[in-house]
């Protein structure tokens, strides 16, 4: 699903040189329930948001930056591994993120350690 994103993205629009980059036949996608999923996946939540606010044309112009980034072997295709590697990259930035942006939320004494009461405090605090 997430590559026939990466082929819907260059198929739209005027001809391009990344439009080569579909092979014949392939799928394209659609935006069924699990769009947004694949979205996240592939692109992080944060820039999956940034996204949403693009016109076409500039989505297809970053995406295309994208697939740049995640050919390793630089042959003008993604390989099923590549696609692999990409995504757990995006995943591991996205959760070195996330418990960065929440850290101080729990750190209450700011000492760069959360204590079991810091935790408890940060995640129940009205309740205890």
């Amino acid at each position: 699903a997430l590559l026939a994103l990466l082929l819907a993205a260059g198929a739209l629009g005027k001809p391009t040189v990344r439009q080569e980059r579909a092979r014949p036949g392939a799928a394209q996608h659609e935006d069924r329930p699990g769009f947004q999923y694949d979205h996240e996946a592939f692109l992080g939540k944060e820039e999956a948001r940034s996204f949403d606010q693009l016109s076409p044309e500039e989505s297809r112009e970053r995406l295309g930056k994208i697939v740049d980034r995640i050919d390793d072997n630089k042959d003008g295709y993604i390989t099923t591994e590549e696609l692999k590697t990409w995504i757990k990259r995006v995943q591991k930035r996205y959760i070195y993120e996330n418990v960065a942006k929440v850290w101080k939320d729990y750190d209450l004494n700011k000492d760069d350690k959360i204590a079991w009461e810091e935790y408890k405090q940060a995640t129940y605090g009205y309740y205890l």
